[in-house]
């Protein structure tokens, strides 16, 4: 491994990948913590879809950290950019999405398609445009909506580090870019096209334009640490303090009222601004003590089997919910069945270790990192290492750094 891929590969943020994922995952099932909890328990975690803006403050990070003192915005430079993510996010999303569909073509389950034709909505998702659509954003693979946000980031990062370097133009940036969200909302709002920028909530929780700040605010902690020798010597609690202050605001959004035909604190305008602005920036907080601090907890996310969970995290993200979830969710409740037809052929009255929500939970859980793992291990690695080291749009250099093995795993 060479100097350059050790000083861009941080084994800590890999981990923090797989707490992320298992956040949103969470959140998704925050409803099995009724059972046995208070109702604010419940609450609390339903706030945890947070892991969604530690990818997001995350991935501005990683692009800065690596780029932002090499772009060079030629023609040459850009394709093999986009080469390196295409490598790290298409194979697997364009593969669970066929795979989304074709199970659609048996089960027709309308969440996949919103009611609306499928071969439409297939290439909608397949090029990521249905997240720009409130009545798509939850087509194909649900939570796939996030790509099209982070798709947006990366197109936009070379832009970002010019009008930064070129015209020391960056504070400003957010600003803008969030304002012509706004005006795309202002003017949108009145047509009635599937909820195209149809409006402000829809706007700040799921587009690049009202989600920006956080991708900001990762590129910040870049532009801050880059020229720091990273040797975790820091003394002070910048990572507790951190990881507190996220959790601080996880607690606000629990605590505010959820508007009519929402789900979470987080669509209040006050869950807002506290996602996309104060929890952002006490994630960049944390992410700085993970940077510059030694503690049990950056031991812990930076342990090897943590950092391949974190690896696998991308596709577990991708599979917790729908098809593959929803044929393990099925597995069990036949093997429920399965196991009182047991119990009546003995004439016991046992309890069946699938009947309780919450292992099987917990159950699908293990299954689901299972298959993560496999997945990440049988195609996704491989295609990554074989776009990059190809000629896929452009011509592939001998040891080029940005296709060396450590800088995808980083």
């Amino acid at each position: 491994m060479s100097q350059r891929a050790q000083s861009n590969y941080i084994p800590a943020l890999t981990g923090v990948r797989a707490m992320a994922a298992y956040l949103v995952f969470i959140s998704h099932f925050a409803y099995v913590f009724d059972e046995k909890f208070p109702h604010s328990v419940q609450r609390f975690f339903n706030e945890f879809h947070i892991g969604v803006t530690i990818f997001f403050v995350l991935s501005g990070f990683l692009i800065a950290f690596r780029y932002f003192d090499s772009f060079k915005l030629t023609k040459a430079w850009f394709l093999q950019y986009l080469k390196n993510r295409v490598a790290r996010i298409y194979p697997m999303y364009a593969l669970l999405t066929i795979g989304a569909f074709i199970a659609y073509h048996f089960t027709q389950n309308q969440t996949v398609t919103a009611g609306q034709n499928p071969v439409v909505m297939f290439f909608m998702n397949i090029i990521f445009v249905r997240g720009f659509f409130d009545q798509f954003k939850f087509t194909g693979i649900a939570q796939g909506w996030s790509l099209t946000v982070e798709e947006c980031f990366y197109f936009s990062a070379p832009f970002i580090f010019l009008i930064a370097t070129k015209y020391k133009k960056f504070y400003i940036q957010p600003i803008a870019v969030t304002g012509l969200g706004a005006l795309l909302v202002l003017i949108f709002s009145h047509v009635n096209w599937f909820g195209f920028f149809g409006n402000f909530t829809f706007m700040m929780l799921y587009t690049f334009l009202g989600r920006c700040f956080e991708f900001y605010a990762g590129i910040q902690l870049a532009l801050i640490v880059r020229k720091q020798k990273l040797d975790g010597t820091s003394k002070k609690k910048f990572t507790y303090l951190g990881f507190f202050l996220i959790f601080f605001c996880v607690w606000i959004m629990s605590a505010l009222t959820i508007p009519k035909g929402y789900e979470a604190g987080l669509h209040n305008p006050w869950g807002i601004v506290t996602n996309n602005y104060l929890l952002a920036t006490s994630i960049a907080i944390f992410f700085y003590g993970l940077l510059t601090e030694t503690t049990l907890l950056k031991k812990f996310l930076a342990h090897p089997f943590i950092e391949l969970l974190g690896k696998s995290s991308y596709i577990f993200y991708l599979i917790h919910l729908g098809f593959i979830y929803n044929f393990i969710h099925q597995g069990m409740n036949n093997l429920n069945d399965y196991v009182f037809e047991l119990y009546d052929k003995w004439g016991v009255d046992w309890h069946s270790p699938f009947e309780y929500d919450s292992l099987n939970l917990f159950y699908a859980f293990i299954v689901l990192n299972v298959v993560s793992i496999t997945l990440f291990k049988l195609i996704e690695e491989p295609l990554n290492h074989y776009i990059r080291k190809s000629d896929f749009l452009i011509k592939n250099k001998a040891r080029n750094p940005e296709n060396e093995s450590a800088k995808i795993k980083a």
